[in-house]
């Protein structure tokens, strides 16, 4: 059994000591090995200074612990903290194999923790300076959401004593009325997926009103129903018994909607429906404070009539689902057509499963069908249609006009139809819908046009498609429920203060309030986009009615139609690079404003700041032809796309030059110094600034020349890349064309070897070059071990992406995604690399407030280098006068004092004492 080797481990190891004593814990681990066992052991022990005097050690002193000369490897020491204070920095040092601690470069303090209360703000934001819990010194900085104010101080500081400087803000905002809606997300009518968007559009225009409602903002809280009424039950009971109070309730779906007016009437709250159309609703004794934007469905019945009578037919089916809204629907069409002489032959209905009810329609002979039904069950419907042959020219489908409008090509995996079948199925049927969006130009009470809600409302779904969006047609009625109930609240306002009321005194026991909101709801009349909104004595509202046909594509064609159609880039892919090109942009201006502002530090100074200057320049000119590599046919006109390809070449190519060649000119200068022999160095280590500028110019104006010469001889132009043309499915008539648009030139891969070329060798020059000097230390370049790190980066990356982008042109995603991440990659490593150390020095050194202080005490107002130097070559004179000083006095001294052992001796001697020693002497005084 043999012992592990120990080392000398920093025999003096130091904390930060921010009260009379700290507790240490240390923690000795010892590890003897042999080939079979195993030995640990730990040795703790515990030390307090409780005899030193704060006074003494303050905030930036350091008790030293020499207790252990020599200490193990993996010898552990931990900081403990006394009372609420905690630590800030490692808590725990462990030793090294190479002779050191861990984290050596950050410091170990004890700080008072303030109450974190004050770290969070309701309805507002609160930010940390720096990050990390809240102890002496750190700053929160306080902001409010929109639509709040901030009463009390914008910001406070955590003091040595645990607490914050001032008193915690608060955020003032309007008095809330609150609408409970129920949005039916999924289910059999998913309306809620548009109609929440549209109702939130709505809200935050009225919010933003100051005619209206202006003492008050109006908060939706909204849940998912699922379009189910026992799901809605349970939310809400969570509604009406959980804070704060509701002033409306806002459900969609009939069923929903049925169960919540009839329950609202004993809370005295009025119910405001967008999507309801069942017409048991119109009930006013049953429904006593029900309204609703979306027409009753019996709506539809008069138009289906005419229709009916027009194409003189006799004889129809009708096919339901079991809810109560397509019952009572149907009923009202069986007395209006037997009115009309028609007579319903088959009456089918379902729950669930339609097999057997369309198979019944089948065999009973059914052509002339009506379906009321939900559009999940629809495509269950269609899937059993096409399965029993019940379509084509014999037959006719009128179904409801609010499914999206391609319901049948929606995945359902209830279903075992593919959309080809589908769409074969429901080929030629005729829908009947109530007019849910304004024809005419108007601008309504909102002043929004139908067309520019539409605008809106697509920006706020964010790209989906309308076609597979539920409730995307429903939309209008949701964003005219929000501004009816809006109007029809402010109009109560007047009339309830006049009876000493206001709308915030609203609760489920207040009448009175109800009844105002009641009368104003019922008098309601203005332009939506909807069209003219005006409920009747029922609560519901009047619209015209549309009648649509799924027609086919017409007749044939005499010859093969080839379809051109355009490859674009993904937008995603696009948005998610232009946003890290957006926020590296923004670095990159932080970066530069800290080296402009503290280019007066000498640190800073040794950097050569502008050429840090050029590269951070260089880096956002590089980040900025991301934006023009993503634009192409989708965002910009064909005749002005060779503009974007100019933007491209020339951000990217300047760009490179300014961040690339101001990096390789540092490395250039440190190696023509520094690898040289002795007898040169001192030649060439004072090589004035601008010759380091003019080589950047050098770089620079190479590149512009080549590019205004590539331009003028072989101007870039647009090119379109034809591939193999592609069959859709189901249409033998029909080819698809893709095309790609590409910048090219006659002779694109000349000038492109060109430019490659020289690129590469710099490239490879640089990386030469850092390596070179990668063991080098300077003051004059201080960071060019960073520059030469950048550098590697830099050409790695380029030197991979070039030839791969021109392997991956065919294919825009995966070429832009190649080319534009690699510039992304490089520019944040050469921006994180050279400022990021300068940033965490300056900040934890503090150093550009000493050289401000000495500039103040020197009277300086100049960052001239030759200034500086003046002032250090007066220091260091000032220095050496002061030693020159002590030197003449300790020699004054000694001379006095061997001048009087001279005399002293000499009266010795002529006193006769000491005769022999003072005839040598006299002989050596003579």
């Amino acid at each position: 059994m043999t012992a592990s080797s120990f080392l000398l481990c920093g025999a003096c190891h130091s904390i930060v000591n921010h009260s009379t004593f700290c507790w240490i814990n240390f923690a000795v681990t010892s590890i003897y090995y042999n080939k079979h066992c195993f030995l640990h052991y730990i040795l703790e022990k515990k030390f307090s200074y409780q005899g030193i005097s704060h006074n003494i050690y303050t905030d930036t002193d350091t008790i030293p612990i020499c207790l252990v000369q020599v200490l193990p490897v993996d010898y552990e020491i931990e900081y403990i903290c006394r009372g609420n204070r905690v630590i800030v920095g490692p808590k725990v040092r462990k030793c090294l194999p190479n002779g050191t601690w861990t984290d050596l470069s950050q410091r170990s303090r004890c700080l008072l923790l303030c109450p974190r209360v004050w770290t969070s703000l309701e309805n507002g934001r609160v930010v940390s300076w720096p990050l990390g819990p809240p102890v002496e010194g750190t700053v929160l900085h306080y902001s409010c959401l929109p639509s709040f104010i901030l009463m009390g101080r914008n910001s406070t500081q955590c003091n040595k004593l645990g607490k914050w400087d001032v008193p915690k803000p608060v955020c003032h905002c309007k008095k809330k009325l609150y609408i409970g809606a129920l949005f039916p997300m999924s289910g059999g009518w998913p309306g809620g997926q548009a109609c929440l968007p549209a109702a939130q559009m709505a809200m935050d225009l009225v919010n933003n009103r100051t005619d209206i409602l202006p003492d008050y903002e109006l908060e939706l809280i909204h849940y998912d129903s699922m379009c189910d009424p026992g799901e809605a039950t349970k939310l809400l009971y969570d509604l009406l018994y959980t804070e704060p109070i509701k002033i409306v309730l806002m459900p969609g779906c009939s069923s929903v909607s049925t169960l919540v007016a009839e329950a609202a009437r004993m809370w005295n709250l009025i119910v405001l429906s967008y999507g309801s159309s069942s017409p048991a609703l119109s009930n006013r004794q049953r429904f006593p404070t029900f309204f609703r934007t979306h027409p009753s469905a019996t709506l539809h019945n008069p138009t289906r009539v005419q229709l009916f009578q027009k194409w003189k037919w006799t004889k129809i089916a009708t096919i339901q689902q079991t809810t109560e809204v397509f019952t009572s629907t149907l009923d009202d069409l069986e007395d209006r057509v037997a009115e009309a002489g028609i007579e319903i032959s088959v009456r089918q209905s379902f729950l669930t499963d339609p097999a057997v009810a369309v198979k019944n329609l089948k065999r009973q002979d059914a052509r002339i069908i009506v379906g009321l039904f939900y559009e999940t069950e629809a495509r269950k419907v269609f899937c059993e249609v096409y399965k029993e042959k019940l379509y084509g020219k014999k037959y006719v489908w009128f179904l409801i006009g609010w499914y999206a409008d391609n319901w049948f090509k929606i995945n359902d995996p209830s279903i075992n139809c593919t959309v080809e079948q589908m769409t074969e199925a429901v080929e030629g049927h005729v829908t009947t819908e109530i007019v849910m969006l304004n024809p005419e130009t108007v601008r309504g009470a909102s002043n929004l046009t139908s067309q520019e809600f539409l605008a809106q409302l697509m920006s706020k779904l964010g790209g989906k498609n309308p076609e597979e969006t539920g409730g995307f047609q429903e939309a209008p009625l949701a964003y005219d429920a929000v501004w009816a109930l809006a109007l029809a609240l402010n109009k109560t306002v007047g009339p309830l203060k006049a009876k000493g009321h206001r709308l915030e005194d609203f609760n489920y026991n207040n009448r009175a309030i109800t009844a105002e909101i009641y009368r104003a709801m019922n008098t309601s009349s203005f332009e939506g986009v909807s069209g003219h909104v005006v409920f009747d004595a029922q609560g519901s509202r009047m619209a015209w009615t549309l009648i649509e046909q799924l027609q086919g594509s017409g007749p044939p064609a005499d010859q093969t139609v080839v379809i051109e159609e355009f490859r674009y880039l993904s937008q995603k892919l696009f948005v998610s690079v232009s946003v890290f090109a957006g926020l590296g942009i923004l670095l990159g201006i932080v970066c530069l404003t800290f080296n402009i502002y503290n280019s007066n530090v000498r640190y800073i100074q040794n950097s050569q700041p502008y050429l840090n200057n050029m590269t951070a320049v260089g880096c956002m000119m590089a980040l900025a032809a991301v934006f023009p590599l993503g634009i192409d046919g989708l965002h910009v006109h064909r005749r002005q796309f060779p503009v974007v390809c100019q933007f491209r070449l020339w951000l990217l190519g300047l760009g490179f030059s300014l961040a690339y060649g101001s990096m390789f000119t540092k490395i250039w200068w440190v190696h023509t110094v520094f690898t040289k022999k002795d007898d040169k160095k001192d030649k060439r280590k004072h090589l004035e600034p601008w010759k380091l500028y003019a080589t950047v110019g050098v770089l620079l104006s190479i590149d512009i020349l080549s590019l205004m010469i590539w331009q003028l001889v072989d101007p870039l132009h647009i090119t379109v890349e034809k591939f193999t043309r592609e069959a859709p499915k189901g249409d033998l008539d029909v080819l698809i064309q893709p095309l790609l648009e590409h910048c090219s030139s006659e002779k694109m891969n000349t000038w492109l070897g060109v430019v490659y070329g020289y690129k590469g060798l710099l490239l490879l020059l640089g990386i030469f070059l850092a390596y070179e000097t990668k063991s080098i230390s300077t003051e004059k370049i201080n960071d060019h071990r960073a520059v030469g790190m950048a550098i590697y980066n830099v050409a790695v990356l380029c030197m991979i992406t070039a030839p791969v982008t021109m392997i991956l042109s065919s294919q825009q995603d995966a070429s832009f995604a190649f080319a534009s991440l690699a510039i992304v990659f490089s520019v944040y490593i050469t921006l994180v690399v050279l400022f990021v150390p300068k940033m965490r020095r300056l900040i934890t050194r503090g150093e550009w407030q000493s050289d401000a202080q000495e500039t103040m005490k020197t009277g300086s107002s100049t960052n001239n280098n030759d200034e500086e130097k003046s002032r250090q070559l007066e220091r260091e004179n000032k220095e050496l006068q002061k030693i020159i000083q002590e030197v003449s006095r300790k020699l004054s001294l000694f001379h006095r004092s061997l001048y009087s052992k001279y005399h002293l001796y000499l009266n010795i001697c002529q006193e006769g004492s000491m005769i022999r020693r003072c005839r040598h002497f006299q002989k050596y005084d003579k």
